[in-house]
């Protein structure tokens, strides 16, 4: 056996190397690598394919699965899937969205990575590939993240190296897993809520975590005033907080605990716009994306950029002069 591994391994390579434009992760590849026993690609039908019953993913934007449906009876499938045998037909293991969208299309077969693994294995590849997912939602994100470290044994700090999250970000899903009904409920409304949910875990009473959680809903309450709301931790009302903090603002204390609370807001639309720059720059460079964008929407997403690069101008104009004097202050 241990002289069969290693030509393995290189059957593997030659494999990913043939599916030029396959997916997977190297976290993924290094399982199969590790566990596999027999690969091959080849053309599956896709009426022989199964669904993994233990599909960590809960639902699937039809748009998107429409979308890419389109894209396949066009261009095919360019991502081969990973499947394992199962008697006669095949188990889905990474992959189920193309997988759909070549049902849609009505296409007979698709290209497949065909692999022998077990079922430990299969449910292991399949929670990482769709951690790798943009579209994945934070609950969703969060009960895979509990899985893996309940399910399989790892640590907050091997998950944070197997998916590419720094741990802070691990152990913040994680306590998002055991959050309270209310939190997970207005998480799965509005998936822009996340940092509220964290804040809002700090809340003890339930009755004005709910509360306020409508609000959140709503768009009533920003971040920051939340972060205001909840203070250190076991606000009991919200409707005081607003004197509350006219009353901080005249201690020299209050203007600190003030000062603190717009640095951390300023901090945080600091790194999310970074972050969506990055990402933004990271999508544009990809020759396949480009390719399949129109000229008419191009130019029109240019026009937003350019409507974009004007309204930071002017916020940058706004830091550089610093905040207005206003009536009435000392």
């Amino acid at each position: 056996m241990a002289d069969k591994r290693p030509a393995f391994q290189q059957n593997i390579h030659r494999l990913f190397d043939e599916a030029q434009h396959t997916d997977l992760a190297p976290g993924i590849v290094s399982l199969i690598e590790s566990r596999g026993t027999h690969a091959q690609i080849r053309e599956v039908p896709v009426g022989k394919i199964l669904p993994n019953p233990a599909q960590p993913r809960l639902s699937y934007d039809e748009e998107s699965l429409t979308e890419l449906a389109d894209s396949i009876r066009e261009h095919g499938v360019l991502q081969p899937i990973l499947v394992r045998p199962s008697g006669a037909q095949f188990e889905l293991i990474a992959g189920e969205r193309r997988w759909r969208a070549s049902r849609m299309a009505g296409r007979d077969t698709i290209p497949a990575i065909v692999v022998d693994f077990d079922e430990v294995t299969a449910l292991e590849v399949s929670i990482i590939e769709n951690l790798q997912r943009e579209d994945v939602s934070p609950l969703e994100e969060a009960a895979m993240f509990r899985r893996m470290t309940e399910a399989f044994g790892y640590s907050v700090r091997q998950l944070a190296q197997k998916v590419g999250k720094d741990k802070g970000y691990i152990e913040n899903r994680l306590r998002l897993s055991d959050a309270p009904a209310d939190v997970r409920e207005l998480v799965s409304l509005r998936k822009d809520t996340i940092s509220h949910a964290y804040e809002l875990m700090k809340i003890t009473d339930e009755r004005t975590r709910r509360r306020l959680a409508k609000r959140i809903a709503a768009g009533e309450l920003s971040l920051a005033r939340l972060r205001v709301i909840t203070g250190g931790g076991n606000a009991r009302e919200d409707a005081p907080a607003a004197p509350v903090t006219r009353r901080r603002a005249k201690t020299v204390a209050g203007q600190a605990v003030e000062s603190k609370q717009a640095d951390d807001a300023l901090m945080g639309a600091r790194s999310k716009l970074a972050d969506g720059v990055d990402d933004l720059v990271e999508i544009l460079r990809r020759p396949e994306v480009m390719e399949q964008i129109p000229e008419v929407n191009r130019a029109n997403f240019a026009k937003h950029l350019t409507i974009t690069k004007l309204k930071i101008e002017n916020a940058i104009a706004i830091m550089r002069a610093g905040a207005p004097h206003r009536e009435g202050e000392e």
